[in-house]
């Protein structure tokens, strides 16, 4: 049963001014969690429960509350994750999100949870994946398969990453969707190793799905621009090797990732996810300086390429993000300025050498 954006009573992120600050993380996961009046339309295009795989990393969350706002109460939002965090099954289940214990690894575990039409596929490893590679691809290629296969009747939205990309010039256009994968490093080779499954299986059981190759979403408490911040902050020095980055607002990039189960193909087919604009490292410790009123300790030159993606297929269909990139920057400014809680998961986006 499909419904209409005025079933739900809001409110809308359009009618709500940018807030000035965020005073504590309460605010900032609300603030996340309204949804637009284009999510709630292209929710209503796809019938049916939503799962999402692997709900327990930075995004997860608040994706799974963004879901719950923008879908009616007669369809189920189903959170999937260990729950290995204290408070988080909790938390969801205080708005109004179900939730199932699994290791996805285990593939008993997986065939017996319940068949949904949409599913949104967030599990993987990055930090620590040099430390055990076997682990590194389980969980980037071998899950990938097993979910494939197990909700092959499903549509399915997988996050994937930039990294499968080659570096390329800083002053090109970016890596536009057809650019074929070659990557540094077997993080990033695990990770096409994710897309390669899931576009196999597509392809078996003409699956409908997106691979949504996201460039760093950032909130306050994590991202390339809290990164930089914090260090600015700290004084200590900015490496600004790798010289420049997409970013994007967590809430955009996760109301995109929703959005792209009404945009889904058959076969899978990626999608690049991040802000229009090729961010500067340097700009952004300078900016970050002026902020705090504090000088910015410059290091090493800025290299002529770059993980950088083309946004313009993911602007045909969704629009510009609604967060701008000044915004974002006065908001990171503020918080790290307060001293407010950070999650210690830096992104480590000066590496080149694919080893995380």
């Amino acid at each position: 049963m499909t419904t209409t954006p005025e079933v739900l009573s809001g409110p809308f992120l359009e009618n709500l001014p940018l807030p000035e600050r965020f005073a504590t993380e309460a605010e900032l996961d609300d603030f996340l969690a309204v949804p637009s009046h284009d999510l709630v339309r292209d929710m209503a295009r796809t019938e049916g429960d939503l799962m999402i795989l692997g709900v327990g990393g930075k995004m997860g969350p608040t994706l799974a509350r963004l879901a719950r706002n923008a879908m009616p109460e007669s369809r189920r939002v189903i959170a999937v994750a260990r729950f290995s965090e204290p408070g988080l099954r909790e938390s969801l289940h205080a708005h109004g999100i179900e939730t199932i214990a699994c290791d996805l690894l285990d593939r008993q575990a997986l065939q017996t949870l319940p068949p949904c039409p949409n599913v949104i596929f967030m599990a993987g490893r990055k930090f620590g994946g040099e430390g055990n590679l076997p682990l590194t691809w389980a969980m980037n290629a071998l899950v990938p398969a097993m979910v494939a296969e197990t909700f092959r009747h499903s549509r399915i939205v997988v996050f994937s990453t930039a990294c499968v990309y080659p570096f390329v010039p800083v002053n090109g256009q970016g890596a536009a969707e057809d650019l074929p994968p070659d990557p540094p490093g077997e993080y990033a080779q695990s990770c096409v190793g994710r897309e390669r499954m899931f576009e196999h299986f597509s392809q078996v059981y003409q699956t409908p799905g997106r691979l949504f190759r996201l460039s760093y979403a950032i909130d306050m408490r994590y991202g390339v621009l809290a990164d930089v911040a914090s260090k600015v902050w700290r004084g200590e020095p900015v490496d600004v090797t790798m010289g420049h980055v997409n970013v994007i607002w967590q809430g955009d990039a996760n109301a995109q990732a929703l959005r792209c189960l009404a945009a889904a193909t058959v076969p899978t087919s990626p999608l690049n996810v991040s802000g229009p604009e090729t961010t500067s490292i340097r700009w952004l410790a300078q900016a970050f300086a002026s902020h705090f009123g504090k000088p910015v300790v410059i290091t090493g030159d800025e290299a002529p390429t770059a993980w950088l993606m083309n946004t313009g297929e993911a602007e045909r269909l969704f629009g510009y993000p609604r967060i701008p990139l000044k915004q974002m920057v006065a908001w990171v400014a503020e918080w790290v300025a307060a001293e407010q809680r950070m999650l210690g998961k830096p992104t480590k986006f000066e590496k080149r050498d694919g080893k995380y």
